[in-house]
């Protein structure tokens, strides 16, 4: 066959003036990986969630990077971050609060799931092109309890019994795991866990997507929400972490990881599919204003907001 090559960014994490928090460097860092994926000329592009800063509150986010994303010349298939519909579910709050709302507030909401939807269309998705079968979903689902989660499962089990391309490649938002796919589920209220934890999928949903995983044939599995770029080896799939495009974080948890801000062209050929990794050749130093986290709404002053 003829090699051709897919890109895959994530945690681009757009915002907006209008916003009580702006950083309009991540904007700018944004506009430059979108011209150099426009350079690489790919077949389509992934997007592994955290298309925006504060989608899962302001509505004009979604829609703003949706246009933006929609005048690509290439196809573009997108799955939802925490930033964008709400976090991965919680019964209790976690350990650290500064700067934070309670993670129970913090819970993915069927409203902002299906305001993603309106925007976006359905939040999982599986579709082939020239062999390769792409599939993504919402993990902020796994643990919900909500009707969306067994439908997303039934989904899933469905895939199982389509028949198999050549190659299978699966996005997620949250990191599959920290340190390796038999790890307990972190615990939320230890300090020294919270991180992990925040941004891992917890083992009973881990298992389960492991064993479709293998069920459906993947070779690769590519996740965000780290913001740094990292790869394991599952029982012969590939687990990539990938580079965020807004800025770095987790660097500590992962001192062989790169925070190297940018995003991955992968070229498919009989041999398989192989990553390389392209760094933003500018990264933006503007500087913006309001908290970062994920602050309670009494933190969110709209009064400074640059655009009224």
């Amino acid at each position: 066959m003829q090699a051709w090559r897919f890109a895959h960014v994530a945690d681009i994490q757009v915002g907006s003036p209008k916003s009580f928090r702006f950083q309009p460097a991540w904007n700018e860092n944004w506009e430059t990986a979108r011209r150099q994926i426009l350079e690489v000329r790919p077949d389509l592009l992934l997007v592994g969630g955290d298309l925006t800063r504060d989608g899962a509150i302001h509505r004009w986010e979604l829609e703003s990077i949706h246009a933006d994303l929609s005048a690509l010349p290439f196809p573009c298939h997108v799955i939802p971050g925490n930033m964008d519909t709400g976090n991965k579910h919680t019964g209790v709050n976690g350990a650290v609060r500064e700067g934070r709302d309670g993670d129970v507030n913090l819970n993915l909401t069927r409203g902002a799931l299906t305001q993603f939807e309106s925007v976006f269309g359905p939040s999982r998705w599986s579709v082939v092109h020239r062999g390769t079968r792409f599939t993504g979903l919402c993990d902020m689902l796994l643990g919900s309890g909500l009707p969306e989660e067994e439908e997303q499962w039934a989904w899933i089990d469905r895939l199982k019994s389509l028949p198999r391309e050549k190659r299978h490649v699966w996005i997620l938002h949250y990191a599959l795991f920290i340190d390796g796919p038999d790890e307990p589920t972190w615990d939320i209220t230890d300090p020294d866990q919270y991180h992990c934890w925040y941004f891992s999928i917890d083992k009973p949903h881990r298992r389960r997507l492991v064993e479709a995983f293998k069920a459906t044939g993947a070779d690769l599995v590519i996740t965000g929400h780290v913001h740094n770029r990292k790869s394991f080896d599952v029982d012969g799939i590939r687990i990539d972490c990938a580079p965020a495009t807004c800025m770095s974080q987790f660097a500590r948890r992962w001192p062989d990881a790169d925070p190297t801000l940018g995003f991955t062209v992968y070229t498919v050929t009989d041999n398989g599919i192989e990553g390389q990794f392209v760094a933003l050749d500018t990264v933006s130093t503007s500087g913006g204003y309001g908290p970062g986290g994920h602050p309670p709404p009494k933190a969110r002053d709209y009064s400074v907001a640059w655009e009224k």
